[in-house]
């Protein structure tokens, strides 16, 4: 059992260590940015954008180049699956959840049609450089979209996100940006070596410890993010958040290992884990839409998305 210490302690170390230099990384990159002056429009795209869902890139993006792209799809597919069912079921099962229908008429529709095209691309068995390239020109337009309505409100949430820094700062802010992306990538590659070593150990595929461990674990911030954000009665941004982060998993993550290391897609993806994705981005819209009513996603609601979420865990063992 020894054998299997090491690797367990680097996977935890590397998600705490993970969460908190994405959380430093953005910080200090918008304090950055606001000392050159950026909009704050700019730094709530980094801070949304970037910030949530940087673990999840980089650990992709780590995995991928060691060719172990199974550790990187299951980690993409994975933490969709987490965010809807586990993040926002749990979030509801605290606190009935109200949701801006905007959100539901824009951002969702465009996660629907990210889901539906990473769906096509993976039909094939097979992650290309091409479908990485597709993916990625999804993302250009979701921010070009982001950019666009923001700068057409009058006043957004990100006009909160200003940072009153000292210029006399600059260095000390710009040695803590350093720092804390040499951790943010040195975390990823202990949780890759955790997650493939205990993979390995167990005798079980990089795909499932991606689709499990890891996903859940790149989905931490989200988790903590929706619990403070129903706690404090933000319900708006619980499910903002989990759409922009699928969103960033559906077409950035996804698109990492196309780029990086093209290779076959596991089987067990297009029969098993990207259609209970699929049925959770649908149920995340059934869940949310009231005909007439205010939309609420009520406790018995949340249930439903934990008790799928349950299934799901029940299939993979």
């Amino acid at each position: 059992m020894p054998d299997i210490l090491l690797p367990i302690l680097a996977l935890l170390s590397g998600f705490v260590l993970l969460i908190w230099s994405a959380d430093e990384f953005t910080e200090n990159g918008a304090k950055i940015a606001n000392i050159f002056k950026v909009s704050p429009l700019i730094i709530g795209l980094i801070i949304f954008g970037f910030g949530t869902s940087a673990p999840e890139m980089l650990v992709s993006g780590l995995a991928a180049m060691d060719g172990n792209t199974g550790l990187s799809i299951g980690n993409a597919i994975g933490s969709n699956i987490f965010n809807i069912a586990l993040v926002l079921g749990i979030s509801a099962i605290i606190m009935p959840i109200e949701v801006n229908e905007n959100i539901l008429k824009k951002e969702w529709i465009f996660l629907m049609v990210a889901t539906l095209c990473a769906g096509l691309l993976l039909r094939d068995g097979r992650l290309d450089l091409v479908d990485g390239l597709i993916l990625l020109s999804l993302l250009v337009l979701f921010l070009s979209y982001t950019l666009r309505e923001a700068k057409n409100n009058k006043h957004h949430e990100f006009d909160d996100l200003e940072h009153i820094v000292d210029k006399n700062q600059a260095g000390k802010t710009w040695v803590l940006l350093l720092v804390s992306l040499i951790v943010l990538i040195s975390s990823a590659k202990l949780v890759v070596y955790g997650g493939v070593e205990i993979a390995k150990f167990f005798q079980v595929s990089d795909l499932i410890i991606g689709l499990t461990v890891v996903a859940l674990g790149t989905s931490l911030p989200e988790l903590a993010v929706s619990i403070s954000s129903v706690l404090k009665k933000q319900y708006e941004m619980v499910v903002g958040n989990i759409i922009g982060s699928n969103l960033f998993n559906t077409i950035a993550v996804l698109a990492i290992p196309g780029l990086i290391h093209p290779s076959d897609v596991p089987e067990q993806v297009l029969s098993r884990d990207y259609p209970i994705m699929l049925l959770l981005t649908i149920l995340l819209f059934g869940v949310s839409y009231k005909f007439g009513k205010k939309y609420i996603i009520n406790r018995f609601e949340g249930v439903v998305l934990v008790g799928v979420f349950s299934f799901y865990m029940w299939l993979l063992f």
